[in-house]
């Protein structure tokens, strides 16, 4: 395949999936611009990976579990860099950003996302980490397990507990 064919490939697959994969970053994240930051390392690295772009652009769950590395390795790489400059005495404020994890929209939509923004991070991690996926991400339970390392049926029954717990949630919000 020329290589203004392989580009285009690569353009296009993240143009269809580039959404989902911000949003599963941004439920990594701490910050919105860690968010971005995760999701282009880990297309890099997926990119690297591939020889360059040789044979086109990476399934949908490859890509799901590079940015889920791309995060861990973020996160320890800041945690160190924060220690170090704890350790000199420089305090980083790292409350000061918010990550907006359903992006931005129109003013009718605010109230709604903020509501499930709110009950998404009230959830422990392991279900957001699925209902993201599942939801959002259109994976399937094999795909999942794939990504996050867990058996099929702990992210089927992730996906449940997430879901009830989030439903729960949501309609004390709307009484």
């Amino acid at each position: 395949m020329p290589n203004t064919e392989r580009s285009q490939a690569w353009k296009d697959w993240f143009r269809e999936y580039g959404g989902r994969l911000l949003l599963f970053a941004r439920q990594q994240a701490r910050h919105e611009s860690e968010a971005e930051d995760i999701l282009q390392e880990a297309v890099v690295s997926l990119w690297k990976a591939d020889g360059g772009g040789d044979a086109g652009p990476p399934d949908l769950p490859l890509a799901f579990t590079a940015i889920r590395h791309a995060a861990i390795d973020h996160a320890r790489k800041t945690d160190r860099r924060v220690r170090r400059e704890q350790a000199s005495e420089y305090v980083l404020d790292d409350d000061s950003g918010r990550v907006d994890w359903f992006g931005s929209g129109g003013l009718e939509d605010q109230e709604r996302k903020e509501m499930m923004e709110v009950a998404m991070k009230q959830l422990p991690e392991k279900f957001r980490e699925v209902l993201v996926l599942k939801i959002w991400g259109d994976q399937t339970f094999a795909q999942i397990a794939e990504t996050l390392g867990i058996p099929q049926n702990t992210a089927a029954s992730r996906y449940r507990y997430g879901v009830e717990a989030l439903r729960k949630s949501l309609a004390g919000a709307l009484e």
